[in-house]
Order: C-alpha cells, then sequence, then structure tokens
C-alpha cells in the first residue's frame, strides 16, 4: 500500500468551536484507533473518558494510555470516534476505526483517501 500521511481536524464534541488542525497523520489501516498528541486533544478540551487502556504498539511494546471522544474530519467527510491521548514519542495516527466511521478508504496507487462508497444496509 505504502505509507501516506492527511491532515484531519478535530473537534470536541460538546463545544464544536474547539478545533485544532492536525497535520500529517499517517494513515494506518492497520491500528484500531486514531492517535492524537495528547496536547492537541488538552487544547480542545478533550476529557479522558477511558483510563489507563493498554494497547500493544507495532514492535511488541504494551503502553498504556487515555482514551476520549471527539469528532475527527477529514476534507468534507465527519465522524465522532474515541481518540488515543499519543504521548510523546507516539506517532499521530489515523486508524481504521476513524477510516470507517469517515466512510473513505485507502486509494494505494494514488496514496490519498476517497469516498469508500454506499454503507452497506442490513
Amino acid at each position: 500500500m505504502g505509507v501516506f500521511r492527511t491532515d484531519c481536524v478535530l473537534e470536541n464534541h460538546v463545544d464544536r468551536d474547539k478545533t485544532i488542525v492536525v497535520a500529517g497523520a499517517l494513515v494506518d489501516t492497520g491500528s484500531e484507533n486514531t492517535w492524537i498528541p495528547a496536547a492537541s486533544l488538552e487544547a480542545i478540551e478533550v476529557d479522558r473518558e477511558k483510563k489507563d487502556l493498554q494497547f500493544m504498539m507495532a514492535n511488541g511494546e504494551v503502553v498504556t494510555r487515555s482514551v476520549g471522544f471527539a469528532i475527527v474530519r477529514v476534507e468534507n467527510a465527519f465522524t465522532i470516534d474515541e481518540v488515543v491521548f499519543a504521548e510523546p514519542g507516539d506517532q499521530t495516527l489515523l486508524g481504521a476505526r476513524s477510516l470507517e466511521g469517515l466512510n473513505l478508504v485507502v486509494d494505494p496507487a494514488r496514496k490519498k483517501l476517497v469516498a469508500a462508497g454506499p454503507l452497506p444496509a442490513a
């Protein structure tokens, strides 16, 4: 697939006037969650709703982080999702859950996100 980055906007889900642009998030379909620097989430007053969750990193290391709720926007698409409070040294990631909520998929040839098409219904 190759590696690429995208910009996204995060909003406080309670007060949508509190937003921050996150430049160059790594699009990572192998990561379930979206990881945003803790300082960015704190700047828009996202609360740490779930604390002391354990995550297994790609190198096998287990780390403990907090999770909050935020609105994630990429271009015209948006969703609400759980976001991990990334600590210094962590990658800023746009994960698979957010991508699914955004209804975006990876176009590997063009290294960009594109609309996934109609949503499946039961």
